[in-house]
């Protein structure tokens, strides 16, 4: 075993984005919208639909994203209690996602320089993607009474990116998979306002219900102390359509360490191997090693200052080395 302490530049790290499906059994685009009737029944039912890529009793089923639907003032779902006016379910989830997106329960969501007092809210479900979502692969297909919209973010005409407290945030336009369709002003939204936003670094999508409404007729109920059902508003929006589809990516990056170890001609030529070496004598066995000596590199080990092994690679076949020959020999750690 021979060692060689590394210099500085014999690392470099690269970072690399990897996008991939989103959906359950790597499919492209989700076409099929199933529901729960237990999960819609119990507690959490009042605050959410999950959607499955299946039938929900069937063993491949996995939940692919929750519609929920949240309102300023707890319109549209019945309330906790009678005596308490406007909290409810609805409320709960607009300061939810007030806290969660804005970061303040006094500023309200403005989608296109339009402020909306409601929402509904695409979560997507955190096993189905890795790091974030990928901007400019969202295509979503909404049917309403009076016509489709197909949904996209505008990531890729943005002229900046804006954060808030849940990172990158882009405005939700008539459009596909980023490329973006002619709006009715100058930055591509209705007069009510972007039709919400894509929150990619939560694997969020927020709707907003007045654009929609003004669009294609899907407006939300914001009844008074009873269930509107508006998540069911939302689902038969996403599973209405003849051609329904629901495309999006995630993304994913990676770090890479490239550690580069350089054996030149001199360097670890000889072995410790007892092989070499008799047993008796202790002299080299063979003459012709004294001189010429030749090894086979196999394995590379890193080691800190207080000789720890911290890795280890395998070459792919045994490296001969000799005084004639140098090598270099690149190691690549992701994490």
């Amino acid at each position: 075993m021979s060692f060689n302490r590394l210099a500085p530049e014999d690392f470099v790290v690269s970072s690399d984005s990897i996008t991939a499906t989103l959906w359950s059994a790597g499919a492209v685009a989700l076409t099929n919208f199933f529901t729960s009737s237990t999960q819609e029944a119990g507690s959490s039912g009042n605050f959410y639909l999950n959607i499955y890529q299946t039938a929900s009793t069937d063993s491949s089923a996995e939940v692919q994203f929750a519609i929920a639907y949240g309102n300023k003032y707890g319109s549209g779902s019945s309330f906790y209690n009678s005596a308490v006016v406007g909290a409810s379910p609805t409320k709960t989830t607009y300061g939810q996602y007030q806290n969660l997106v804005l970061g303040d329960e006094n500023t309200d969501f403005t989608f296109g320089g339009v402020t909306s007092s409601d929402f509904w809210v695409l979560s997507i479900d955190r096993t189905r993607y890795k790091e974030s979502l990928f901007p400019g692969s969202l295509s979503l297909k909404l049917s309403g009474s009076t016509g489709v919209v197909v949904l996209t973010d505008d990531s890729q005409v943005a002229p900046s990116i804006i954060f808030n407290d849940a990172g990158r945030v882009f405005q939700l336009v008539s459009g596909s998979q980023g490329t973006v369709y002619t709006g009715l002003n100058a930055n591509g939204y209705s007069p009510s306002g972007s039709y919400g936003w894509l929150l990619p670094d939560i694997g969020t999508i927020i709707l907003n219900p007045t654009a929609l409404s003004a669009s294609i007729r899907l407006a939300s109920s914001q009844s008074y102390n009873s269930d509107g059902l508006n998540y069911r508003r939302m689902f038969n929006a996403i599973n209405g359509s003849t051609a329904k589809s629901f495309f999006l990516n995630s993304q994913e990056t990676i770090s890479s360490d490239y550690i580069f170890v350089r054996a030149r001609n001199a360097e670890f030529n000889y072995s410790e191997n007892p092989s070499f070496i008799s047993g008796s004598t202790g002299e080299v066995i063979f003459d012709s090693f004294i001189n010429a000596p030749q090894t086979y590199v196999t394995t590379i080990g890193l080691y800190n200052d207080t000789n720890e092994l911290l890795a280890v690679a395998k070459l792919s076949r045994p490296l001969l080395k000799d005084f004639t020959k140098e090598a270099l020999v690149r190691i690549k750690l992701d994490f």
